[in-house]
């Protein structure tokens, strides 16, 4: 019988994820009298929230500006579109701005700092082994973007032959081993970032580092936080969309510490799955609306009376500024 429930702090939306979800919901009011928003990519990745935005604030999400002439045809647009906090290559900035669209630019800003490492260092001659998890993750599309002809995809050490587009740390090939940098999806398992930057630097010795990591504040907080619970139960939860790289990241690191089990939210939830447990921990993906938090303890509380709920940790006090809608010709001017 499940006595003590742990709930991860910090859990859930991050200050990227909120800036984005809020940059939609209030793009999709100020424009609502011209017509529909449209938004490039799920702002984030979790069915829950993009749901909830097509239902409640009529926005439609595109995976390619050619679906844009098919919407056209069945609704009417505003004008203005979102890029999502994963960011984008400058290519369909361009193309956006080209089709006339207002742009407003949800990237995370700890994404953009990575762009601006790609450019930068692709300027003075650099190759660039950008570690991510996957060629089609939406991040890696955007960082790859910034400099394409300089920039090689490296998978994670662990993953190495999951996606045969990434390169195998251990024999990846550079142009010039005296001009390296090594970037980094924001998004990735900490312990096996940091393993496979460290393959990195014995093959490549002058291999430039980012001052700071580029791996997220809120990927390391989450990640540490289950390693100091997972001790302590006999099951973790992890709430998580399937596409969310940080919350399969999550689910992996708990996986390997304790049972664990990945749920979208309490509906997925099995009585059997708590048989012989009597302390739970939860923790959700930085994408993962609070509300399935909830529930999932509420349908904990139904099922064991008594129950103790436990939250463990801090909460994280960053907050990231709203972007400002850019009309197509700013966009243009800033490429230019």
């Amino acid at each position: 019988m499940v006595e003590r429930v742990y709930l991860a702090r910090p859990r859930g939306f991050c200050a990227g994820v909120v800036m984005a979800i809020r940059a939609v919901e209030r793009a999709a009011d100020a424009y609502r009298a011209q017509g529909d928003l449209v938004v490039y990519h799920q702002i984030v990745h979790n069915e829950t929230v993009v749901e909830r935005l097509r239902r409640e604030k009529r926005v439609h999400f595109v995976e390619d500006l050619s679906e844009v002439e098919a919407l056209k045809k069945r609704h009417r647009l505003a004008g203005v579109i979102v890029f999502s906090a994963h960011g984008v290559p400058p290519s369909v900035r361009e193309e956006a701005a080209r089709m006339g669209f207002t742009a407003i630019d949800a990237t995370c800003p700890l994404v953009t700092k990575v762009h601006t490492e790609a450019r930068r260092y692709a300027a003075m001659g650099y190759t660039i082994l950008l570690i991510g998890d996957s060629a089609e993750h939406q991040e890696v599309k955007g960082t790859l973007g910034e400099a394409p002809e300089h920039t090689i995809l490296v998978a994670v050490h662990t993953q190495v032959g999951k996606d045969p587009r990434l390169a195998d740390p251990r024999t990846v090939e550079v142009p010039d081993p005296e001009k390296v940098l090594v970037l980094t999806q924001t998004t990735l398992s900490v312990d096996d970032t940091d393993a496979t930057i460290e393959i990195l630097k014995r093959r490549f010795p002058k291999l430039v580092t980012p001052a700071r990591s580029d791996l997220c504040y809120a990927t390391k907080n989450r990640q540490d936080q289950v390693k100091r619970l997972a001790p302590l139960v006999d099951l973790f939860l992890v709430l998580s969309s399937r596409h969310s790289s940080n919350g399969m990241r999550l689910y992996e690191l708990a996986r390997q510490l304790t049972r664990a089990r990945r749920i979208d939210g309490p509906k997925d939830l099995e009585e059997a799955w708590f048989e012989g447990v009597r302390q739970v921990g939860i923790t959700s993906a930085a994408s993962t609306p609070e509300d399935l938090v909830q529930g999932t303890v509420a349908w904990l509380e139904e099922r064991f009376p008594g129950l103790e709920v436990m939250e463990e940790g801090e909460w994280e006090k960053i907050q990231f500024r709203e972007p400002r809608p850019l009309p197509p010709e700013a966009v243009l001017k800033a490429r230019s």
